[in-house]
């Protein structure tokens, strides 16, 4: 795509045609200025088949908000609208409603809350609440959850693989399978959620992080096809790289081979005065062959080598290796724990696609409407009760219990101010017969989520570095139950109305005869 048309498709057009199409009826309409407020929320954590995720990871939101501040309508931009015909020939967009487009085409009168990237996240919360023009509100839809769903679904993938890797160093390798260009944006995600380096270079210049890698079966293949051997390619590698030397011993065979000729030129580089990294296994029964490996490697005095498991990991996958490990270790006399706290775990497909779960069901709903000065309410109505929203404005905390561990998330009115009730109802969302009251002396901390981050289209917040962000997360993770954190079977992390919101919406569904 050339650059003409790539700022075409990924600026302001990038979106979708009905809302186009419902913004020009608000303009039609004469209620385009109207103020109004979205909420953008999703309404269930990841399932993926035989496994599903606890809570989710915020993440995308600084991407989102330096799009928001570049975008415009341009001239060809217009042109093309111009140029869009009904079924009957007549021009789609009419020449005062692109001419409104012209001189207020974009997100300056925009106000921003959210909860920050790299924060834990819960279903039915407000991830990000947007309040502005009706008409430039509505035209957002389609990028904001494009950008923020897409980078919180993998920043949660990376998070369950940092929860089962432990301490382990944890590689993202998904720039070749991500979806295009898509896959910087599920690189940053990951960087988010867990992983500690990728393999993505301009990223992770950008970023400012040390991209890592080594070689691949290629390299080996062609010292093969030149007549030489695999231990030829390993030297040759080795010679280029003395100090950061990591051989993938799998290309011809692993452990009579591969390993073998690894560690004749580790011994080569030790007897230099250099230090290996350690090998890479990529097919096979891995964890079979890294205690193999582990064992071989232990005996030649390489102890604290690495070794580098990849091939299509993932969280499930990699409970699965360790839970294998402890007993081929014990089989074989090897300590099981040594072995584990010498893998690093190269995560790549299953990462970057999110694996089992290829989008997180974000979505972004009217909730009030500003009339005369006044905001009024507004509610999507369903016949499945946990699809009706929750109206009006609004705010999101987090409720601490005397272990400093998060208990709940309570949803409250704009103007309500938990922290100064002695008694805090917490009403189940959609479920009336399910509710409970904390007193504050069973608290230790009530936290506000929401921050304002664009006022009027104005940054008005800091957006953090990567570093601060992963510490959001560490933090965050760390003061949830360990219930929650489960691979298998999470337990419901409670997401809460105050009686107010509570009270609000079961008038507004009477109001309309439910």
């Amino acid at each position: 795509m050339n650059p003409a048309n790539q700022r075409t498709a990924e600026g302001i057009l990038f979106t979708d045609q009905y809302q186009l199409s419902m913004a020009q009826l608000y303009f039609r309409q004469g209620v385009h200025e109207q103020m109004a407020q979205f909420d953008h929320f999703y309404r269930r954590n990841p399932n993926y088949g035989m496994h599903e995720a606890g809570y989710c990871v915020s993440a995308g939101l600084e991407w989102l908000v330096n799009w928001m501040q570049e975008v415009y309508f341009h001239d060809e931009d217009l042109d093309y609208l111009r140029s869009q015909r009904t079924r009957t020939g007549a021009q789609m967009f009419g020449e005062d409603f692109l001419a409104y487009l012209r001189e207020y085409g974009n997100f300056s009168q925009i106000s921003l809350h959210a909860i920050p990237e790299g924060r834990v996240v819960h279903p039915n919360v407000p991830l990000t609440i947007v309040r502005g023009p009706l008409a430039m509100a509505q035209i957002l839809e389609t990028p904001l959850l494009n950008q923020l769903n897409y980078q919180t679904l993998i920043a949660t993938k990376a998070a369950r693989i940092r929860e089962v890797s432990r301490a382990a160093m944890v590689l993202e390798f998904g720039l070749r399978r991500g979806q295009e260009r898509g896959a910087n944006a599920g690189t940053r995600a990951a960087l988010i959620g867990g992983a500690d380096f990728t393999s993505n270079v301009g990223l992770s210049h950008v970023l400012g992080l040390p991209p890592k890698g080594t070689h691949a079966h290629a390299m080996v293949q062609v010292f093969l096809a030149m007549g030489h051997s695999e231990l030829d390619a390993f030297r040759a590698y080795a010679e280029s790289y003395p100090d950061d030397c990591l051989l993938l011993v799998d290309t011809v065979n692993t452990l009579e081979s591969g390993v073998p000729n690894a560690i004749r030129v580790f011994e080569e580089l030790r007897a230099k005065g250099h230090s290996p990294i350690g090998i890479r296994l990529d097919s096979g029964d891995l964890a079979y062959l890294a205690v193999q490996a582990a064992h071989m490697l232990n005996a030649a005095g390489f102890e604290q080598t690495s070794i580098v498991l990849s091939n299509d990991l993932d969280e499930l996958s990699i409970w699965q290796i360790q839970s294998q490990i402890v007993d081929e270790a014990h089989r074989h006399a090897m300590d099981a724990d040594a072995v584990i706290k010498r893998l690093i775990y190269g995560v790549g497909t299953r990462l970057v696609t999110s694996h089992g779960e290829g989008a997180l069901g974000g979505v972004y709903k009217l909730v009030a409407l500003q009339k005369e000065q006044a905001w009024h309410p507004a509610i999507k109505i369903a016949d499945t009760p946990t699809k009706m929203t929750n109206p009006g404005l609004k705010q999101a905390w987090r409720l601490y219990d005397q272990r400093g561990q998060a208990t709940a998330d309570l949803i409250t009115l704009e103007d309500e101010a938990p922290r100064q009730q002695p008694q805090i109802v917490l009403r189940h969302h959609s479920d009336h017969s399910r509710h409970r009251t904390l007193r504050q002396e069973d608290l230790t901390w009530i936290e506000p989520l929401l921050v304002e981050v664009l006022h009027n289209g104005q940054l008005v917040a800091d957006l953090p570095t990567l570093d601060a962000i992963r510490k959001l997360r560490i933090a965050d993770v760390d003061r949830l139950d360990t219930g929650v954190r489960r691979i298998m079977n999470p337990h419901i992390y409670h997401v809460s109305l105050s009686q107010s919101l509570w009270d609000l919406k079961q008038e507004l569904l009477r109001a309309m005869g439910m």
